[in-house]
């Protein structure tokens, strides 16, 4: 298994890269998790476009869903061109239904529903979900790949909840939005602060934690540290093109 980081960034983008997108790639088989501003484009650097197999959305903020509009006009335009016949494959809840309306493009999106309970499976790939606490309503995934028995845990944007422990118990890696830094409040907009990222990582017990929806603001390798003062993993930094390979 595979993971590429797309875009990282939290509310919007800096100069040429892109807020947040993950690529996953096993067996054959590649799904984006969200598709934030900016993702298209680089997305183009790590594959072709039609040969994207599916599109994991975990709530509709426009720096996770922001290029998913693009993402359709290409795969119209690869349909006409005769590159593919597939239809994009989108996977996203219905607690906003209007939001979730605006998916479907047919022929050109093959829009499904999931929610708290659901599982899907797609290619190697099996994706369980969590309901997150934040102000748009929003899922944590965790996704399990058949062929190397691995797992990777995205926390997509909450707040710190005792629920996600569970959920993210002994991932291979955890992709955790880190907004803001130890000594600032991050529950009241619905994100986590480092501190309460390292509980989250520690208590799961998972083997490596991913920083990622990242500020506009500080250093980021004081997050880093941060982090190190309660997890005992391994503790990474998001950057634009970095992978991982399980």
């Amino acid at each position: 298994m595979k993971l590429t980081v797309i875009g990282f960034w939290g509310a919007y983008p800096e100069k040429n890269e892109a807020t947040s997108c993950f690529l996953l790639e096993d067996a054959g088989t590649s799904i984006l998790l969200d598709c934030g501003s900016g993702a298209v484009a680089q997305l183009q650097n790590y594959l072709d476009l039609h040969t994207l197999d599916a599109v994991m959305l975990s709530h509709y903020h426009h720096d996770h869903v922001a290029d998913l509009g693009v993402l359709t006009y290409s795969r119209v335009v690869d349909i006409n061109l005769k590159k593919t016949e597939i239809p994009l494959k989108i996977h996203a809840h219905k607690d906003d239904e209007a939001a979730f309306e605006k998916l479907r493009r047919p022929p050109f999106t093959e829009v499904t529903s999931y929610q708290h309970d659901s599982k899907v499976k797609i290619g190697p790939f099996t994706i369980t979900f969590q309901k997150t606490d934040h102000p748009a309503p929003c899922y944590a995934m965790r996704i399990e790949s058949s062929e190397t028995n691995h797992t990777i845990v995205y926390t997509a944007d909450t707040t710190f909840q005792e629920s996600l422990i569970p959920f993210a118990r002994n991932a291979s890696l955890l992709i955790a939005e880190t907004s803001f830094y130890a000594d600032q409040s991050a529950e009241k907009f619905g994100h986590m602060n480092s501190k309460e990222v390292a509980m989250l990582a520690e208590e799961s017990e998972t083997k490596e934690v991913i920083l990622s929806h990242l500020p506009h603001f500080g250093d980021h390798k004081q997050l880093v540290n941060e982090v190190a003062k309660t997890y005992s993993g391994k503790i990474s930094l998001a950057e634009t093109g970095k992978t991982w390979l399980l």
